[in-house]
């Protein structure tokens, strides 16, 4: 595999399959691109459906023994897992920085620090796969059983491609279920080093990990007939095709897909905390690609003004370079065509002649910026909740400021969307945000704070943002493991 890479950043393999690093079948690869420089960081094999096939094979036969582990054993070895991810988090940060293109500083380290809380998180968890009694009587027993699915596949995508692939990984194999997982295309090699890590401690075929493009590997993953369970993040588009062919197949799945969230700022909020929060919110130093980005403002009619003058003050403050620059606040889009899909929605909003440019705009044709696919934080203010910007899932740092005067009147425009992933709502009166928080249609609301998801809590979506939940044990019992009743007569 090509190329010189910086320093302590991790090498590819192969493809990890049965325990062994492998090439894909055909002999086919395909280049992995930084994108702040837009040039080749190493080649990596493309999987199709015969690398799915050997993988499931293995996957399947691993099942039988690692099922019968423990369940407090196999905790005991997400926990070492834990402890050598953080023990490389420095590698595994700058790989992440350099393939995604988020700031090492302010995005890459949090999101591998982040990946070893998971494996502790679900590592701790082990005990709690019980089942309940059932009093149906002296004479009988009846108890339950958690069990795990059997082979689970599952797709993740690029944007924070080793805290999403720890996520479906820990509590999966936590439960007892065997995984083959395919990568984002553009984001395979932090995810491929936690695969290494986590395969000194697991038996071979437990974990594998494929590289390779949706339609060719993850198509095959989806329709396998030996896959018992689909986990899929990404695109609300995507996630309907996976939804179909789990249908076709009557297994289960989990979608944590799109969003387009609300934030809603009340007139006693003008304030320097609220701005930071929104700025936080709208993940503008992850490019805004992010599915929980706060992306549509509703400020108070009150304080829509003075509020953007603070959040342009302070957002144009931050500083946009090379990921790998301790000194960068904001680092680069992924790839071309997001890049390229950024830009359009950009000019949109330029277009438009009842909408106003806060700050921001296209990015710079010339000087450092131009030599990869940095985008610069952009604010448009309009009285709209109906065009283009304010619907779309962007995935990248546009974010439109939309008046209210009539409380009932902003959550019914945060409610306005097919999406429901997350929102945030801001106010010094705790009964106010608390009863916004209720009527907000999204699966996660935050008052006054616009950090990231944390181990524990219950995540995931309403409308099209979603099935299923995350980052919890009720997401791990409820994703991957299945309920087994069994009565017993006792007076024979």
């Amino acid at each position: 595999m090509s190329a010189v890479q910086p320093a302590n950043t991790y090498q590819p393999k192969g493809m990890l399959i049965d325990g062994k690093w492998v090439g894909s079948a055909s002999g086919a690869h395909f280049t992995v691109e930084n994108p702040a420089r837009r040039k080749p960081i190493v080649d990596v094999p493309r999987a199709a459906a015969a690398d799915v096939d050997a993988a499931v094979d293995a996957a399947e036969r691993a099942f039988a023994s690692w099922k019968k582990v423990v369940p407090r054993e196999r905790g005991k070895l997400l926990l070492k897992i834990a402890e050598a991810i953080q023990a490389r988090s420095e590698e595994l940060a700058r790989t992440i920085a350099l393939e995604t293109g988020n700031a090492l500083r302010t995005q890459a380290r949090g999101e591998a620090n982040m990946t070893a809380d998971i494996f502790r998180y679900f590592g701790g968890l082990a005990s709690e796969l019980k089942g309940e009694t059932v009093p149906l009587g002296e004479h009988v027993l009846s108890y339950t059983r958690r069990e795990p699915i059997g082979v689970v596949g599952a797709i993740i995508p690029w944007n924070a491609p080793v805290m999403l692939g720890a996520l479906k990984i820990a509590p999966a194999l936590c439960a007892g279920n065997v995984m083959v997982m395919k990568t984002a295309e553009d984001a395979p090699m932090g995810v491929l080093m936690m695969a290494d890590i986590c395969q000194e401690f697991l038996p071979a075929g437990v974990l594998n990990v494929l590289t390779g493009y949706g339609p060719e590997a993850g198509a095959a993953i989806a329709n396998h007939p030996k896959i018992r369970k689909l986990s899929f993040t990404g695109s609300t588009e995507v996630g309907k095709i996976i939804m179909r062919a789990a249908a076709e197949r009557i297994v289960p799945v989990s979608l944590e897909l799109g969003g387009k969230s609300p934030s809603i700022v009340y007139p006693d909020a003008d304030e320097d905390w609220a701005v930071d929060g929104i700025i936080n919110a709208m993940r503008f130093t992850r490019q805004s690609q992010s599915c929980t980005a706060g992306s549509r403002l509703f400020l108070h009619e009150d304080i829509f003004d003075s509020f953007l003058k603070k959040l342009e003050k302070k957002t144009t403050a931050l500083k946009i370079g090379d990921p790998l620059d301790e000194a960068s606040d904001i680092g680069t889009i992924i790839n071309n065509k997001q890049y390229t899909k950024v830009c359009k929605y950009v000019q949109d909003g330029l277009d438009r002649s009842d909408a106003k440019l806060v700050f921001g705009g296209l990015p710079p044709k010339t000087g450092p910026l131009s030599e990869g696919y940095f985008t610069i934080p952009t604010v448009f203010a309009d009285r709209s909740n109906d065009w283009r910007l304010a619907r779309e899932e962007i995935f990248g740092p546009v974010l439109v400021a939309i008046r209210w005067s009539d409380e009932a009147e902003a959550i019914r425009m945060a409610n306005d969307s097919h999406y429901g992933l997350a929102a945030y709502v801001w106010t010094h009166d705790i009964g106010k945000g608390l009863r916004a928080a209720h009527a907000i249609e999204s699966g996660w609301v935050q008052v006054n704070q616009g950090g990231g998801q944390t181990p524990g809590m219950s995540y995931g979506g309403y409308k099209q943002s979603g099935l299923g939940r995350e980052f919890s044990l009720e997401g791990m019992l409820d994703s991957f493991t299945q309920r087994k009743s069994v009565t017993v007569n006792l007076a024979v």
